[in-house]
């Protein structure tokens, strides 16, 4: 499960855009990804509770940009269709934790 900050930028102190809100699992016995399905939520300004929804492959440790499918919204984003390209800023191999740069292409109604 998985319940993640979304910021303007790469540093945690900047401002909250929304929330990273659903399930992974391992995907590959040859090579470390996940499969992920979770809602882009987010929170304050003109998209206040409005969500997209992502699914898709994710090779965690590749430094490659990967892309993982909006397959639908709610609210502003209503039949939203696109795509999210995903490229890892750092990654703490001690802790686990990454910093993720998400760019979200979305053709909504």
């Amino acid at each position: 499960m998985m319940d993640e900050p979304l910021t303007e930028g790469p540093d945690l102190g900047s401002a909250l855009v929304g929330r990273a809100e659903g399930l992974y699992g391992s995907a590959s016995k040859e090579e470390v990804a996940l499969v992920m399905a979770f809602n882009i939520v987010f929170v304050g300004g003109d998209y206040n509770g409005s969500t997209l929804a992502v699914v898709g492959r994710n090779t965690i440790y590749s430094s490659e940009v990967r892309e993982m499918a909006i397959v639908g919204g709610t609210g502003k984003f209503r039949f939203a269709r696109g795509y999210d390209r995903l490229t890892t800023y750092s990654f703490n191999t001690t802790s686990g934790d990454a910093v993720v740069e998400h760019n979200v292409f979305v053709v909504h109604h």
